[in-house]
């Protein structure tokens, strides 16, 4: 089933687009990785090892590590100081385990187990992410991502693991994008609203489309999917293109400095809006009306300032990904 769902996945990069990750790596193999981490943080005295209901589990102390919860801004003068252990990675309807949380379970109640230099056993999901990381990418990275659920516990339950090991910042920027709803409503198999790849097709719409719709706007603003403003978006983009397609059509004239001055502008503005948080809307927008006014120019581009336009959008099309 795990290596079917994964196919789907996949399959769903190609179709919108999306670059595959070099090493698409699976949790199973960075076992050793975490038991590594895990022994290293039990010498630094940040994890130790403790016995529930006869599986032997390491627990990691958030209040030995300084700066526990900052990306969250978690207040730890609230943190209890009582030792309480957590058994499980996630408790429903808990925000926060407050108190030392599970890196290793010992696994004596079923399960698939590891043998290990620290004993037999496999990593908590709380461990997995800096295993996997710290194995590939090492310990400092530029850029940590994920969704909106995972800034309360899991990232910073990640950032301390890793930056315990090595005493480096683990990253330097984190995005977290927020939720997709379909028609205001969260998507959900219980509430029979979840929506496919497949059934966006089937309505008549591409994969550049759908993956316009879903980047136009801004990651960390919740986007409400319904087909009609998937229909908004599509007619705005396939407007877009158009008139691209009309601006091919060149004459043999002289060059005309307002739309070398347009053309010249474009991949500029294009990144000052793309450096400011990902603002991809603020940065199509701004495409969208360069283009609107090379377009409404009387004297059609030479072919000089066409190859140049071209240019620029293939360049601006390496990141968009929808637009030629």
């Amino acid at each position: 089933m795990t290596r079917k769902n994964e196919a789907i996945f996949f399959q769903g990069f190609k179709l919108l687009r999306i670059k595959t990750p070099d090493f698409p790596v699976r949790a199973s193999s960075v076992v050793d990785q975490a038991a590594s981490l895990i022994a290293r943080l039990a010498e630094k005295k940040y994890v130790y090892w403790d016995e529930y209901n006869g599986a032997k589990n390491a627990y990691f102390e958030p209040l030995k590590f300084k700066g526990f919860g900052k990306l969250a801004h978690l207040d730890m003068s609230k943190w209890p100081t009582k030792k309480r252990r957590f058994h499980k990675d996630t408790y429903p309807g808990t925000p926060w385990n407050k108190g030392d949380f599970i890196v290793w379970d010992g696994c004596k109640h079923g399960g698939v187990c590891y043998e290990t230099p620290i004993g037999g056993g496999r990593p908590a999901w709380n461990i997995q992410d800096a295993a996997i990381v710290t194995k590939h990418l090492g310990f400092s990275i530029d850029v940590a991502c994920g969704g909106i659920d995972n800034l309360v516990r899991h990232h910073d339950y990640t950032l301390a693991i890793a930056e315990a090991v090595s005493g480096k910042q683990f990253s330097r920027y984190w995005l977290h994008g927020a939720h997709l709803l379909v028609d205001g409503k969260k998507m959900s198999k219980s509430i029979g609203n979840v929506i496919y790849t497949g059934d966006v097709l089937k309505e008549g719409f591409s994969g550049e489309q759908l993956r316009f719709f879903s980047i136009y706007g801004h990651y960390r603003e919740k986007l409400n999917f319904t087909f009609k403003k998937l229909a908004e978006t599509s007619r705005k983009l396939d407007a877009f293109k158009n008139m691209v397609k009309e601006l091919q059509v060149t004459n043999e004239g002289s060059s005309n400095l307002e739309a070398e001055a347009l053309i010249g502008g474009l991949v500029s503005s294009f990144e000052n809006a793309m450096n400011n948080d990902l603002g991809v809307k603020t940065a199509f927008d701004s495409l969208y009306k360069t283009i609107c006014e090379l377009h409404e120019l009387k004297k059609p581009l030479n072919e000089k300032e066409s190859k140049k336009l071209l240019d620029a959008l293939r360049w601006v099309d390496s990141v968009l990904q929808c637009i030629l």
